[in-house]
């Protein structure tokens, strides 16, 4: 299992890269809008854009954010126990993230599913067919839900095997540097 979450940082190391990519596009794209419209132009849905490409970027970073124990967690009482209660801690916070990412996948889908059905556009000059950014975002979000049932997964393997040092590495609270 240790390979296996070894393989999903880095997937999700090169997944950042390539949203990070994405976002560096989208602010070239604003500064030729802003540009364009000094010069009395426009391209015209650089904001309409800009939303999906945030929405679609913010959902497959979370998973990068995972690996990278960089989510937000407030660990005052965690880091006062002893190895055995972290680890305890450790795992309901990955059920949590990894129950809250499958419920968002799973209601994403039915969301995307009617956008399919019915063939919605934007209410917008584009008219972007939305079920582009729609699959965009709910692909991102059951990479999330993957990513975090295997690392729930591995953490699990380490815990019924006392191996609290491990859960510390793939799925503790980073402290301060």
């Amino acid at each position: 299992m240790t390979s296996l979450v070894s393989l999903i940082r880095r997937i999700n190391d090169r997944l950042a890269i390539a949203v990070g990519l994405i976002l560096l596009g989208c602010v070239a794209f604003t500064l030729i809008e802003i540009a364009a419209r000094r010069l009395g132009g426009s391209l015209g849905g650089v904001d309409e854009i800009s939303g999906y490409v945030m929405a679609v970027t913010t959902s497959w970073g979370i998973s990068y954010a995972l690996t990278e124990q960089a989510h937000v967690r407030i660990d005052l009482l965690r880091q006062r126990l002893v190895p055995f209660g972290r680890a305890v801690f450790d795992i309901i916070s990955l059920v949590c993230l990894a129950g809250t990412a499958i419920v968002v996948a799973w209601r994403g889908w039915s969301v995307l599913e009617k956008t399919l059905s019915t063939g919605a556009r934007a209410n917008t000059p584009l008219e972007t067919p939305l079920w582009i950014p729609q699959s965009l975002w709910w692909a991102g979000w059951v990479w999330f839900a993957v990513s975090a049932s295997i690392l729930l997964g591995s953490v699990l393997m380490k815990f019924l095997s006392s191996d609290y040092k491990s859960i510390d590495q793939i799925a503790g609270a980073r402290g301060e540097i």
